[in-house]
Order: C-alpha cells, then structure tokens, then sequence
C-alpha cells in the first residue's frame, strides 16, 4: 500500500514546494520589473521587451528550481521505498527463519543501499558544497560595510536561499532516516538473539545451563518495555521496544551468534565516497555550517566596527 501512495506523495511535496514559490517569484519579478522600469535596459517597446525579459526569466527559474527539487524529492522516494523493505525484512524475525535466508535478503538490502549511494553521492556532495558556498557568498554580500542591501538584491537572494536550503534538507534527512532505519536492523536481531537465548536456556548460579523444550513464544510480542505515552521516532518494525516472538528451535546459538556479528561489522546505509551519512555526520556538517557563518560573521561586523 504504501509503495501506491508514496509516489503520489513525492509528487505533492514537490508542488507544495515549487508551486508558492513559483508564486511569490512571479510577484516579486512582476514588482521588480514595474518600479524599475527606468533602470532596466530595453530593446524597441519598453512594455514587449520587459514583459519577454520577465517571462524569460520567470521560465529560467522554474526550470532550475523544479529539476533541482525534482531529484532531491526522487531521492527521497527511493530511500522510502527501502525503508519499506526493511520494515519487511524485519518480520523475518517474527516467525521461523533460516539464518541464510535473512543473510541473502540483507546482502540484498545492502547491495540497493550501494547502488543508490553510487548514483547520488556526487550530487549529494555537490548540493552541499553549492548551498554552502551560496549562502556564505550571500551573507558577505548583504553583511559587509560596503554593502548595499536593496528589497531588489535581498528578494533574490532569499528565493534562491529557500529553494537550495529546502532541496538540501531534503536529500539529507532522506539520507540520515534510511541509514538510521537500516543500523536498526542490528539492534532487531540481538534483541532477537536475546530472548531466542533466555528462552533456550535456563541458566541459574553456580549451576551448568541446561536446556529446556523450546516454546513458539515465550514473550508475547506486545509485551512493551517503555510507556505507550511517550513520543517516539516513528516507532515501526525496525525501532520499538517490544519483545520478540521465540522459535530458537529452528537456529541454534552459534548461527544466531554468528548472524548479529556479521551484522554488527556490516552496517548498512547511504553513503559518500564511503563516509556513512547518520544522524552523527549531520550533526558534523551542521556544527561546520555554524562554525563558518559565525566566521565570516566575525570578519564583516568586526570589519564594519572598526571603520565606524
């Protein structure tokens, strides 16, 4: 169900996006064109040749602006549609699996995560260097002391600030959620690991383990270790508290031990030129984004300080 109705929703946050500032480009171009129509060089009808220039213009922005949102919300797709196959691999762990099975499918999940990686990682890459090289070109230009900040020069540049900064956030947290989501996999399978182990042995103090018959379900699955009442992070088959339904009958210690080792080694996610993008690089890139504006800020008001 939800690969039917994810696209229509991609579609619609792309317009929710495009289509207002569209609008409010229209209105500021529209504007800008009537109140400096003395200044704006023409070529025969003043009238035609700002009414061709606008349009133009208008057009060129479109484009731009609706191919550059157009592949950040595809990328977002993409990693919601593997975020749909991990919430299907996790029921693996909810009934009778064989440990080479869920070994394929994960080498499987990996292998998609790779090839998405591989295809977006230079415009990932390129899309933060472009943001954070505009957005710094833009606060040196409006903050230095001999600046000259006009509604003409600011409007621009905000429009532009939005559709790049709305873009970026977009493919980052897209990102940052299905690598997140595909790590959690680990965390499913010890917990599974766990209670297929309490439930197989039996251990007591000073005492040799022993084995015990095995049950189809020790601890129910709704059986919930945290308060209903707290907020969670889009709790799924992957992130939840919850127990796990036991079947250690069919896999014993060893293959289950081995399983969430090679788990544990081998995370999975969306990455660039082999940087893993979580939630702890994003945090990085924000502390580095806060670091170079306080910068540059440091430089032009002190600058502008100084002179006065």
């Amino acid at each position: 169900m939800g690969k039917i109705v994810e696209p229509k929703r991609s579609m619609k946050l792309l317009s929710l996006f495009v289509l207002p500032c569209f609008a409010v480009e229209i209105a500021y171009k529209i504007w800008w064109y009537i109140t400096g129509a003395t200044q704006i060089p023409y070529l025969g009808n003043i009238y035609l040749s700002h009414a061709i220039a606008c349009t133009l213009e208008l057009c060129s922005w479109l484009y731009r602006t609706a191919i550059f949102l157009l592949v950040c919300v595809l990328f977002r797709l993409i990693c919601h549609m593997q975020i749909l196959r991990l919430e299907d691999f996790a029921q693996v762990f909810q009934k009778e699996s064989d440990v080479g099975s869920v070994l394929k499918e994960h080498l499987r999940i990996r292998r998609n995560l790779r090839i998405i990686s591989h295809r977006f990682r230079v415009f990932i890459l390129s899309s933060l260097i472009l943001v954070t090289a505009s957005q710094l070109a833009s606060l040196l230009i409006t903050t230095r002391s001999s600046a000259k900040v006009t509604i003409y020069k600011a409007g621009e540049l905000a429009l532009c600030s939005i559709s790049l900064v709305t873009g970026l956030g977009i493919c980052l947290r897209s990102a940052t959620k299905i690598t997140h989501k595909a790590q959690s996999v680990t965390c499913l399978a010890a917990k599974w690991h766990v209670c297929a182990t309490i439930d197989t042995f039996d251990a007591t103090d000073g005492e040799t383990p022993t084995i015990r018959a095995a049950s189809a379900q020790v601890f129910p699955v709704n059986t919930n270790w945290g308060s209903d009442d707290e907020e969670g992070d889009g709790d799924d088959a992957l992130d939840n508290t919850k127990m796990i339904p036991i079947y250690a009958h069919t896999i014993s210690f060893h293959k289950r031990q081995a399983l969430v080792t090679y788990l544990e080694n081998n995370r999975a996610g969306i990455t660039v030129f082999g940087f893993m993008l979580d939630r702890t690089w994003l945090h990085t890139i924000f502390g580095v984004e806060m670091s170079l504006v306080l910068w540059l800020l440091s430089k032009t008001i002190a600058w502008t300080l100084k002179k006065a």
